[in-house]
This record gives structure tokens, C-alpha cells and sequence, in this order.
């Protein structure tokens, strides 16, 4: 069937940009890039036969640390019918170049890599929505981290919001990587449900954020 317009402001059309937003958020962010979502300009709904739906959509990001930029991206979402428990396929992409994060990357790493002790935080935000600036990467990567787990548990029927990072706790390894527990507070908007979920993330320079367990 052909590709139906909605109007950005439909539901469905913020449920799906929820999800893309998400998986770029997990493919791109870390510690350094905060990506959120300006505007929805363009939204396109597709029922394919016995596959699912599919969702064509035109987004407007900025990075919170670079507000007076901001970054088209095109995105695609795919709910399969009939299995909730498949992540959607999710495809973007973001034709203008991110600003580099390179050098606040390697600075986060080197200042975590020389702790004495292992970070440990909570409640960021705090009540009142502040987060203190030495915690902001921690936010961020944080981010990236409900990103993968808002694409991998997202439906037709739900819209995910990070609300906060309840507790974080950095893990020393033996390898390169920095490991830091998650405990965080997701906010389910269609049913007002807040979730607590547990997520382990490795990050790296270089790697990136990987999500090892949730």
C-alpha cells in the first residue's frame, strides 16, 4: 500500500520519532553529544501485508550542547505485526555531519580513567531538574544508554522518555573500557507508568557506547 500522511502532531507519528530519536541516540550519542528532538517536520505511515507498519519520518534534532545548530535527519521505523517482543527495525540517517565530540570524549575518559575511586552517583536530575556540570556526561551516556533500551522495548502502542538516572556506579575493568551501572527511571507516557531499568554500559573513545546487558 502506499505511504499514508499524517500530521506530525498525530500520535503514532511522535511514538515512532520517540523510537528513531532512541537508536540515534544510542548510535551516535555518548558523553559528549545530547541529541533531542527540535521538531517532527514530516510524518508517513505505510501498512505493509502481514509484515507491519512502517513509519517515514523527517526530524529536526539539536545537540543540547550546541543549541544554535541544528540537524535534519531522516528516519525510518518498522513495527512488525503480531511479535511485541521484536524490537522495531529501525534505519536513519543524518546527512549533515555531527559536531566532532572527539577531544570532550577523550577528556571524560582520561579524568574517569584517573579516579581514585569509582564514580558513584544519584538523582540526576535532582528534584529540581539540575544537573551538576561535572555529572553531565554521566547524563549524556546515560542518554545513549536508555536509547538502546527505549528502541529495543518501544511498540506501536508505547512512547518512552528517560526521566532520570536514579543511581550510576562506574565498575573498574581490566580492559580499555569504562563500565558504569545504571539504574534507570523511564517514563512510559501513554500508560504514565515509570519503570525502573537496569543497564550495563561500556564505553569507549573509539567503540563508542555498547549496551552489555538490560
Amino acid at each position: 500500500s502506499l505511504a499514508m500522511e499524517l500530521p506530525p502532531s498525530h500520535f503514532p507519528a511522535g511514538r515512532a520519532a520517540a523510537v528513531a530519536l532512541g537508536y540515534l541516540r544510542y548510535l551516535r550519542g555518548g558523553p559528549g553529544r545530547g541529541l533531542q528532538l527540535r521538531e517532527l517536520r514530516r510524518a508517513r505511515r505505510q501498512d505493509i501485508d502481514d509484515v507491519g507498519h512502517k513509519y517515514y519520518l523527517e526530524l529536526e534534532l539539536e545537540d543540547v550542547l550546541d543549541k544554535d545548530r541544528s540537524v535534519h535527519c531522516t528516519a525510518e521505523v518498522l513495527y512488525h505485526l503480531g511479535s511485541p517482543s521484536t524490537a522495531p527495525d529501525v534505519q536513519v540517517a543524518v546527512p549533515g555531519e555531527l559536531r566532532s565530540t572527539e577531544e570532550a570524549d577523550q577528556e571524560f575518559y582520561n579524568q574517569i580513567r584517573s579516579l581514585e575511586k569509582e564514580l558513584v552517583a544519584e538523582n540526576i536530575p535532582d528534584s529540581h531538574g539540575n544537573v551538576p556540570p561535572e555529572l553531565e556526561p554521566i547524563h549524556l551516556l546515560a542518554w545513549a544508554a536508555s536509547g538502546y533500551v527505549i528502541w529495543q522495548n518501544s511498540t506501536e502502542n508505547t512512547k518512552f522518555h528517560l526521566a532520570q538516572v536514579k543511581h550510576v556506579k562506574q565498575v573498574k575493568r581490566p580492559d580499555e573500557d569504562l563500565q558504569f551501572d545504571y539504574v534507570l527511571l523511564l517514563h512510559e507516557m501513554v500508560s504514565q507508568e515509570v519503570m525502573p531499568w537496569e543497564v550495563t554500559v561500556l564505553w569507549h573513545p573509539r567503540r563508542g557506547a555498547r549496551v552489555s546487558r538490560h
